[in-house]
């Protein structure tokens, strides 16, 4: 068990969560310019892209870089830091950091090591598009990025298509055509999807529609900008079917569980003794015809 009372005084410095504007600059919360201002480095996704955030708010506090290809080396450096008694702002391109960036292995490590996390709130790109999406918004369930390749998005796919929450997902502009076309065919033409492009920004709009609408929309337009997309719930999930294997002799469940679960005859022998409550010697017995 761990307490931590944030605003206490503490030995360490404070490792504080600062979200930055989805794309309009006017999101950027007073409390975020400030901190950015008082800590003593800010830890960016891309100091390039933050330079540019920190100019228009006329903050000269140092950046080191902290993305996906240096976690290793830099989580260690920025905890010596807080520990040594610096405080660290940690900041994505856009919106919530931890959310689809390395600032959650940061989280864990400053925890683990003690040291205070402060988050911030501010903008959050799935939650503002939940909200003007005309789906349910309660409850939901934020995804993320899907798997690239098409075998294991659709296997992805496949996993959460009997999800009753509105399902949150990004996506590049690029890939959303196939997309598109993979939730038409697992989750079905008629599944609602909305696609909101460009939160916040001059081009902001929605795409509301089923699943079929919203591909062959997709196949005439060519799509830029950040991608949000949002697909309603099941209202008719599938029930799994409950197994039974009391009208199966022995050898039948046994090649049955070799059959639908790939298990070999003795891990097989090995779970039918255990459904059965035999010993193992007499599932094998009866398996082989001894």
């Amino acid at each position: 068990m761990q307490l931590q009372k944030s605003y206490e005084q503490h030995e360490s410095g404070t490792l504080y969560l600062v979200p930055t504007p989805i794309g309009n600059l006017e999101d950027m919360t007073f409390r975020a310019i400030k901190i950015l201002r008082e800590v003593d480095l800010i830890a960016a996704e891309d100091t390039r892209n933050t330079r540019k955030l920190l100019t228009h708010f006329e903050v000269d506090t140092p950046q080191i870089s902290f993305h996906e290809h240096n976690t290793q080396e830099r989580i260690p450096q920025l905890v010596d830091k807080l520990l040594g008694g610096q405080s660290i702002a940690q900041v994505s391109d856009a919106g919530m950091p931890s959310i689809s960036d390395p600032g959650h292995d940061l989280v864990r490590a400053c925890i683990n090591a003690n040291v205070p996390v402060v988050p911030l709130p501010g903008a959050n790109a799935g939650v503002t598009a939940l909200i003007a999406s005309g789906l349910a918004p309660q409850p939901f369930y934020f995804f993320g990025f899907l798997e690239r390749k098409k075998k294991d998005q659709v296997a992805q796919l496949e996993s959460l298509k009997n999800r009753e929450e509105t399902m949150i997902f990004y996506e590049s502009p690029y890939r959303l055509k196939e997309l598109l076309k993979n939730i038409a065919t697992v989750m079905g033409e008629g599944r609602q999807v909305v696609i909101c492009r460009e939160l916040t920004k001059r081009f902001e709009e929605f795409i509301r529609g089923s699943a079929e609408e919203l591909a062959a929309w997709a196949e005439e337009t060519e799509i830029r900008g950040e991608i949000c997309l949002m697909i309603a719930g099941n209202d008719n999930p599938e029930m799994p079917v409950e197994q039974t294997f009391d009208d199966l002799s022995v050898t039948e469940l046994v090649e049955k569980l070799m059959s639908e679960q790939g298990l070999s005859s003795k891990d097989a022998i090995k779970e039918t003794a255990k459904i059965r409550d035999m010993k193992k010697q007499e599932v094998y017995q009866a398996f082989h015809g001894f």
